[in-house]
Parts: structure tokens; C-alpha cells; sequence
């Protein structure tokens, strides 16, 4: 079965943008509640008129509400799904315990994804937010392929995973960095990411001697991940329910074009495998027309 194509929509452009080239479904956050509190993000009639536009061109709305929550944040959780109940959202996207709990007391219609931000390595934690009312769960991003088809092999649980974007240093995106140099907490959504800051590196014995370490021309970021492009490597999903891209703070350029690209390859693959394997430099020259680093297959 073909993999759904999950598009990022940091606003209501990007989100006819990935509806406009082919995806499945967006994710897309709220003022509150979503790990990208700098974004533009959607108010509730933003929400209202972002799931409606989906609906009407038949692409599933999954919204996210995957902060750690703090504990001033439940005082209105409990109105927010019940708003989200109420618009017809398609999923919420959870990583907080807490969270999943208030979701799962209030959702009836709306189904419940587990964030890659909850760091599930395995299939044993795939079966347990299964049984406890979980309908997919979004796979960490250090699993290879070996490790993820062993999942596969021992849940009956929708499996998403993400295929294309930026990658944190840290394991899944749980950094404490941002925080402890600014203040700005990522794990609430505010990270100012600050591993792609130019550092310097001082010896013990030579306080006030900086010597910069370098990569290339470009600079150096010596804890800056590089991108995540799985596009040549489709053919490794089967059986996975949907194909993630990363990007909700990205241009609706950048959407349109990743986006276009993979769901072609994904036809491709799936129509005619020889087709696909033909056109991987294709492919990859059509993702690469976007501004982003250095590219990798992260830990497949």
C-alpha cells in the first residue's frame, strides 16, 4: 500500500502550497500548544478555515500539540480539543503523557498520533500508546531500516516516519541548548537554534586564544546536523502508513518543491518501480533546488 504523503504548513499559504502539489495530508500547529512558537502558526478561525480547505480538496488535517507541557498549559487544553473536536481535525499530534491523557478524554472523532518528540525506539513502546488509544505513532529519527522493519514486523500500529528536512543534533529534538543560552525553551516550541551558531574552541591553558574550527567556506557549525533526504531510498518504506516532511518554518517555495518531487517519486515507485529507480538523480536534483545543507540519510 502506498505510504500517505505528510506535508509540512506553517501557514495558509504553505498550506494550499503542499495541497497544491500533491500531499496526502498536512500538519499544521495552533497559536498554542506546538513546538513552533516563532512560526506564524493558525489562531482557532485560521484552524477553522485551514481544516475546511483541506477537507473540501479531501487531504487530512493533523494538527500538533506537541509540547511538553508545562503546568499552566492544562488550564486550557481541555477547551482547545474540544474546539479541534469541533472543527474536524483528522489527528492531533501528541509526545507529552499528560497531554495524551486530556486528548484521549475529550477526542471522540479526532485520532491521536504520537509525536517523534516522544523518542519511540521500539516496538514494545509502539504497543503500549497502541493500547492505550493511540492510532500511529511517528518513529524517532535514529532508527535504520533494520530496526524500523522489525517494528513493523511486531505491531499492528499505523507507523509514520520522516523522509525529508532538517534534523536537530540532539536525540529526536529533545536540546536543552537553546535554553541554557537563551533562554528560549525548544521543547516549548521557541528554539533559537542555537546549534547553528559559529562557535570557536578555547584550550584550558590559553584563556582568551580562540581558534575556530572549520568545515568549508561556508563556515563553521560544529554541531549543526546536516539535512535529511530520503528520496532515493522509497523503495525501503513499504509497509510504513505515511512519509513525513519536515518543515513547517520553511518557504512556501520550499514546500512546493519538496513536496512536488516526492510525491512523484512515490507514483513512480508505486506505479512502476523501474520507472523510479531510472529517475533518482532527477529526483534528487529537484529537492536540491531549495537552500539547505549538506544532504544525508541520517541514521537509515
Amino acid at each position: 500500500m502506498k505510504p500517505e504523503l505528510l506535508a509540512p504548513a506553517g501557514d495558509f499559504e504553505k498550506l494550499k502550497t503542499a495541497i497544491a502539489f500533491g500531499a496526502d495530508a498536512v500538519y499544521f500547529g495552533g497559536a498554542d500548544f506546538s513546538l513552533r512558537a516563532r512560526g506564524k502558526n493558525f489562531d482557532e478561525p485560521g484552524l477553522l478555515k485551514a481544516t475546511d480547505y483541506a477537507r473540501q480538496n479531501g487531504v487530512k488535517s493533523y494538527i500538533a500539540v506537541n509540547i511538553y507541557a508545562r503546568n499552566h498549559d492544562f488550564d486550557l487544553l481541555e477547551d482547545y480539543f474540544k474546539y479541534l473536536e469541533e472543527i474536524g481535525a483528522d489527528a492531533v499530534i501528541i509526545s507529552d503523557p499528560g497531554v495524551f491523557s486530556v486528548a484521549k478524554s475529550i477526542l471522540r472523532g479526532v485520532k491521536i498520533h504520537i509525536s517523534t518528540q516522544a523518542n519511540v525506539t521500539n516496538y514494545s513502546a509502539v504497543n503500549f500508546w497502541r493500547d492505550a488509544g493511540a492510532s500511529r505513532i511517528v518513529l524517532a529519527r535514529e532508527l535504520s531500516f533494520r530496526e524500523i522493519n522489525e517494528i513493523r514486523q511486531k505491531t499492528s500500529a499505523e507507523l509514520e516516519v520522516f523522509v525529508h528536512g532538517a534534523m536537530c543534533v540532539s536525540y529526536s529534538g529533545r536540546c536543552l541548548l537553546s535554553s541554557f543560552t537563551t533562554g528560549r525553551d525548544g521543547n516549548a516550541g521557541d528554539c533559537a537554534q542555537s546549534c547553528r551558531w559559529k562557535y570557536s574552541l578555547m584550550e584550558e591553558k590559553r584563556p582568551g586564544e580562540f581558534f575556530p574550527i572549520e568545515e568549508d567556506s561556508r563556515g563553521a557549525y560544529i554541531l549543526n546536523s546536516k539535512d535529511l533526504c530520503m528520496i532515493k531510498h522509497l523503495a525501503g518504506f513499504d509497509g510504513i502508513a505515511a512519509l513525513k516532511i519536515e518543515g513547517r518554518m520553511k518557504s512556501a517555495y520550499y514546500v512546493g518543491t519538496v513536496v512536488k518531487a516526492y510525491r512523484e517519486a512515490l507514483d513512480d515507485y508505486y506505479s512502476d518501480p523501474e520507472l523510479y529507480f531510472s529517475k533518482l538523480d532527477y529526483y534528487f536534483s529537484e529537492v536540491g533546488k531549495n537552500s539547505h545543507r549538506k544532504f544525508t540519510t541520517g541514521f537509515y
